[in-house]
Parts: structure tokens; sequence; C-alpha cells
């Protein structure tokens, strides 16, 4: 090995090195809700997600409101490219119903999600109810089954 080839080898080697460091994109599944009336409104949206770079497919469940865009992509950007088609776009706010604690609460429950879905709830966010412990033996024993006088009405 050579002059030449030892300056080769340590210029393969800086490349090498300068190409690590480059931040590599990641393969992201991206679920949008998208407001979709009709065949047109489905096709624009697909073409203009399709032309971001970096998707490998696009899929459109227009019953649901749902576009699945998957690839080397960011959900900010994909959603703002959403937008940009004059529809109504954001991130996918259900989830399955089986994976919340209280599906039913006020802050998850919604009419418009799709069957088996919930709003997505943060675990941080505070509830409108509050829970109050009585300490009073007098409110503890009035509607208790062992107090014969506990509720006069009936």
């Amino acid at each position: 090995m050579g002059l030449g080839g030892t300056l080769e080898y340590i210029s393969n080697m800086m490349n090498i090195s300068h190409k690590s460091n480059n931040k590599k994109r990641q393969f992201h599944t991206v679920e949008l809700k998208v407001r979709m009336d009709c065949d047109g409104c489905e096709l624009k949206v697909k073409k203009t997600l399709s032309s971001l770079s970096g998707v490998k497919s696009v899929e459109i469940n227009r019953k649901q409101q749902k576009v699945t865009v998957t690839g080397y992509v960011e959900a900010n950007k994909v959603l703002k490219k959403a937008k940009s088609t004059g529809k109504k776009a954001e991130i996918w706010p259900y989830v399955p119903y089986n994976l919340v604690a209280q599906p039913y609460a006020t802050a998850s429950y919604d009419k418009k999600a799709p069957p088996g879905y919930v709003r997505r709830v943060d675990h941080n966010m505070t509830t409108t109810g509050t829970i109050s412990r009585f300490e009073d033996l007098a409110f503890v024993t009035m509607f208790s089954d062992d107090n014969p006088n506990a509720c006069f009405i009936m």
C-alpha cells in the first residue's frame, strides 16, 4: 500500500464518519383525520400527500375520515401538507376504547368517534369531578342498612 492508497483509505474514512453524523429519518406511520365528502376530495388528498418526499404509501378510509401515511416522514409536515388541500385535518384523535381506563368519561367520550374508538385523553388532565371523603360518623351511617332509622321516607 503506497502513499496514494493510504490517502485514499483516510479520505474514505473521513467520508464515512461525515455520513454517519447526518440525521437519518426514521420510518413512521402517521394517522390523520381529514374531512372528505366525495371521491374528488379523496383523490385530492391522496395525490397531495403522495407528492410529499419520503412517503411510501397513502391509505384512505373515507367512512372513518381516516388517512394513514407511511414512510420516512414527520407528522407535523404531513399534517401541514394535508391542511394545504383546504380540508380540515388533525392528527388521529382516537384510540381503541379498551386502551382507556374510563372510556365513557366526559373527556374521552365522543359521539363522532368511529365504532370501537374513543377520544385520546392525556392522563395529566384534571377531571371535572371531585372525590370527597367524609370522616364524620353521622354521614357514614346515615344511609346504612344496619341503621333501622336511616331512611324514614320509605
